[in-house]
């Protein structure tokens, strides 16, 4: 069944990317997987904080993301984050951003799980999803997410998941240099 779906995004996807380039993404995975708004799903709220526009800022506890816009205002994004065991707290910077990456699971993640893959290309079957932030020198990331059941749920291990469509309007935002707040 995952095939087909994915055969049939591929097409559709296709077909967008003909008619309008610049938004194929973005209208692809909000037709496909219910929008914005789903468990993922972002708007503007009031945020009280400290930290500059452009600032990155994770809470772990909330299971949100927000992205400072100043003006006590910031835009919030439903995340997925580490599981018991894989939480973590501290400042990051964003060090690269990748559009489709490919994923090679950490040799502690092959040894947890020895029926991963080695390495998989990028796509739509990948778990780093349509996007990924990498953060600093470590092996944590902000990313896309192939099971978007997750969002909101403590599953991974200590990477920030998001919902595809809402990666990507976040890897828009956001440049290399970026500062990242993850507090728990």
């Amino acid at each position: 069944m995952r095939r087909k779906l994915a055969a049939l995004a591929g097409a559709v996807f296709g077909l967008m990317l003909a008619a309008n380039p610049a938004n194929a993404e973005l209208d692809l995975f909000s037709r496909l997987f219910g929008g914005t708004l789903g468990q993922g799903g972002h708007g503007t709220v009031r945020l009280d904080t400290n930290q500059k526009p452009g600032t990155i800022i994770i809470s772990t506890s909330q299971r949100r993301l927000y992205y400072v816009l100043g003006d006590g205002t910031a835009i919030s994004y439903g995340v997925g984050v580490g599981r018991r065991g894989f939480e973590w707290s501290g400042t990051k910077i964003v060090s690269q951003k990748r559009a489709w990456p490919s994923w090679t699971p950490p040799a502690e993640m092959l040894r947890r799980r020895p029926d991963l893959p080695r390495h998989m290309g990028g796509g739509i079957n990948n778990p780093l999803g349509a996007r990924a932030l990498y953060l600093g020198s470590s092996l944590y990331r902000i990313h896309g997410s192939n099971e978007p059941e997750t969002i909101g749920q403590a599953v991974s291990s200590g990477c920030i998941r998001m919902t595809n469509d809402d990666v990507i309007d976040l890897y828009n935002r956001v440049r290399v240099g970026t500062r990242v707040v993850v507090m728990r």
